[in-house]
């Protein structure tokens, strides 16, 4: 399958595309500079050069090929507009994945969030059936706002796509991991403890890198359309947990930031509306559908590895 990938050089990208080569595919990597053109060579793609900002380049990369898998995002427009226009610039990329894709069955795989199903309490951990629920004009300015994105992805199922929704969790973790964890032990480092929100009993899913490339990869071969994915390790690690294991290997307590003065200016800063959630989801039906089996480190095994806390 000639396949292409946009966000190939960021942190999951960059395993996706090994992934993808390594079971026989051949992989096209959208990029819009020479730095990211001679990453996406290295890693053993071949490049088209563009920008997920430029609908018509992306629309004839997406026709050319016989399958997409897009994890890139709009984040140059996070200073200015905020997630409300990263949101609704993706919309636009995901309708002309739809002009371009429409009727012909071809794979549209792209990342979504674990927490699309979850933001009111379900009362139990989520699953794939649950879908991401509806944002709008009540939901401006929170991550909410993107769930129109996914919506969007799987009602392309009715239009001849078979589309769907990797759910990511909020922890990526691996040797190049520049996300949440590296934030927190950050933190933990600048200010001398390392904080986990109330009683830190709300779960926090994780998935390796590489693992989250192979479930790419399956829901790009062999996922039905309409579906969405949870690449998650289990149902999730309690923060403090977490907050703990940091703790530990830095050397420093870790301790209660009281709910009352969470969102006051203070230890977490911009961090303290996503350190609050609670994200419990399962994914049995990831498993049982596409064969998916983790087989990279847990993420506490992970952070033993030496890359997030170097002896030095």
């Amino acid at each position: 399958m000639h396949v292409l990938v946009t966000g190939g050089t960021g942190h999951i990208g960059s395993y996706i595309i090994p992934e993808l080569i390594s079971a026989g595919h051949e992989v096209t990597g959208l990029a819009r500079s020479d730095e990211s053109a001679a990453a996406v060579s290295a890693l053993g793609a071949k490049v088209r050069r563009g920008d997920i900002s430029d609908l018509d380049v992306l629309k004839a990369a997406a026709a050319e090929s016989d399958g997409v898998i897009h994890v890139a995002h709009r984040q140059d427009l996070l200073p200015s507009g905020g997630i409300d226009a990263v949101a609704a610039a993706e919309l636009q990329i995901m309708l002309a994945y739809g002009e371009a894709l429409a009727g012909t069955g071809k794979p549209l795989v792209v990342s979504g969030s674990i927490g699309s199903p979850a933001w009111e309490n379900l009362g139990r951990p989520a699953i794939e059936e649950d879908p991401a629920l509806p944002g709008g004009e009540a939901y401006k300015g929170t991550l909410r706002v993107r769930n129109v994105v996914e919506r969007t992805v799987i009602g392309l199922a009715e239009r001849g796509v078979r589309s769907s929704i990797v759910r990511i969790p909020p922890i990526a973790h691996s040797t190049t991991d520049a996300g949440f964890l590296p934030l927190l032990i950050g933190l933990a480092k600048e200010k001398g403890v390392i904080g986990y929100p109330g009683d830190g009993a709300n779960l926090w899913p994780a998935v390796h890198g590489r693992d989250l490339a192979t479930l790419f990869r399956l829901a790009l071969e062999k996922g039905p359309a309409g579906r969405y994915w949870h690449g998650i390790e289990g149902e999730g690690i309690r923060f403090r947990e977490i907050a703990e294991a940091i703790g530990r290997r830095l050397g420093v307590p870790a301790v209660s930031i009281p709910a009352d003065v969470l969102m006051l200016p203070g230890y977490f800063g911009f961090l303290a509306n996503l350190v609050t959630l609670d994200l419990p989801a399962f994914n049995v039906i990831t498993r049982q559908t596409l064969g998916w089996e983790p087989a990279e480190p847990g993420l506490l095994a992970d952070m033993d590895n030496g890359h997030y806390f170097p002896a030095s």
